[in-house]
């Protein structure tokens, strides 16, 4: 579970009090999803402020809000597998199919709970009122922010995708107020991504993150934070459910985009549509 999975990870770095909180919701979330904020301060040995600080560290404005969240996963554990299902040696080809399929349907479902339509709302108004976007990622989410430029190109948007740091920062320093620039990494720590992510911020540009839930780098320097499901692990992880998970991002993004300005947008990918089909015809290849 996505929320939990983040709490674990966190445990660590989290003050005393909040330590035990995090390890009273670990061992009882059922009975937390039932409780008042009173309630659960008293039987966790913690008090109302730190729980609401708690609830803002994980993303939730409070903590009706974070028990919302909360339930919703744990319902999902019934119709879902609880862990993610890693490379198994000589695992039987069916097997892995349905494996495959669980991880990606599992990592989906959990991102489509985890995302905030305030935080869509603000990211889809950022991207339509931008005179120019950036897009930031390093390996795999380089692949994602590729898929990102090539949808957002086909409406017209003047948008350009770099993976070298050194030409994400340079575009970035040249970036201003009216320009969006947008992060994307699973871990939310990856260093090239983070400083292209910051240029950008100081140049006054609005800046987007896309990463796993949880707290991270990347998502607290971005004045707009979307998230996908952090309960991939294994050796692959970063590779599989979780590029699936942003891409679906992606997807609501663009589609949100084209939806709320139709008149605008559609009619700029039909002309791309017709004009890669009229220069990759066959008689238009056929020799002259």
């Amino acid at each position: 579970m996505s929320i939990l999975n983040a709490i674990q990870e966190k445990m660590n770095s989290l003050h005393l009090k909040e330590r035990a909180l995090a390890e009273f919701l670990l061992e009882k979330p059922q009975q937390v999803v039932q409780m008042t904020i009173t309630e659960l301060a008293g039987q966790s040995g913690s008090s109302t402020a730190t729980i609401s600080r708690f609830c803002k560290t994980f993303h939730s404005q409070n903590f009706p809000e974070f028990k919302r969240k909360l339930a919703t996963e744990l319902v999902q554990q019934t119709s879902t597998p609880n862990q993610y299902q890693d490379i198994v040696a000589g695992n039987p080809l069916q097997d892995i199919v349905t494996a495959i399929t669980a991880n990606h349907l599992r990592s989906l479902t959990d991102t489509t709970q985890l995302l905030d339509l305030n935080q869509l709302r603000l990211a889809i108004d950022a991207l339509h009122n931008a005179s120019r976007i950036d897009l930031y990622g390093i390996a795999t989410s380089g692949i994602v922010a590729q898929d990102f430029f090539h949808k957002l190109i086909r409406i017209g948007k003047a948008a350009a995708v770099f993976s070298d740091p050194h030409l994400q920062l340079t575009s970035a320093s040249s970036l201003t107020s009216k320009d969006v620039a947008v992060g994307i990494s699973y871990s939310g720590e990856t260093p090239e991504t983070i400083h292209a992510l910051r240029c950008a911020a100081e140049q006054g540009a609005t800046t987007l993150s896309i990463t796993r839930f949880g707290t991270n780098t990347l998502a607290d320097g971005a004045s707009i934070r979307l998230f996908t499901s952090s309960a991939e692990v294994g050796m692959r992880r970063g590779d599989m459910a979780s590029r699936m998970a942003q891409l679906h991002v992606v997807d609501i993004l663009f589609i949100g985009l084209v939806s709320e300005h139709f008149e605008q947008y559609v009619p700029r990918l039909e002309a791309s549509f017709q004009t890669i089909k009229l220069y990759t015809s066959k008689e238009e290849r056929k020799p002259r």
